[in-house]
């Protein structure tokens, strides 16, 4: 059984977004890889799966580190109460940051910064 199958299993029985640890924690020795690192290889996984197939991914990253899949998200408020990020309003983007450009300075930018005779 391949991971990201494993990942499908657990985020069926739960039907609530996890964060890789979680489902790592819950897979156990169900997880294919042997890797030191199941964490790393699960999320990787489950990045490229998204990034691959979009909108065809059965996965869906619902905020940083944490995934469901895509038809429990589909139906709206999940069983923790957190709404689906698709579902969240569009946010202003940021305001612009101002100007970094320096000018040069000259004396009378400058206070008291000389030397008392």
């Amino acid at each position: 059984m391949s991971t990201l199958a494993v990942v499908e299993e657990i985020l069926r029985e739960t039907a609530v977004p996890m964060s890789v640890r979680e489902i790592v924690e819950r897979a156990g020795a169900r997880l294919p890889s042997k890797s030191k690192t199941p964490d790393t290889v699960v999320a990787r996984d489950l990045s490229m799966d998204i990034k691959k197939k979009g909108e065809g991914s059965l996965f869906i990253r619902t905020s940083p580190g944490r995934y469901t899949l895509r038809a429990l998200a589909a139906n709206g408020v999940s069983q923790t109460g957190t709404t689906p990020m698709a579902n969240l309003p569009a946010r202003k983007p940021a305001a612009a940051a101002p100007s970094t450009q320096t000018r040069a300075r000259s004396d009378s930018d400058v206070q008291g910064g000389g030397f008392a005779s």
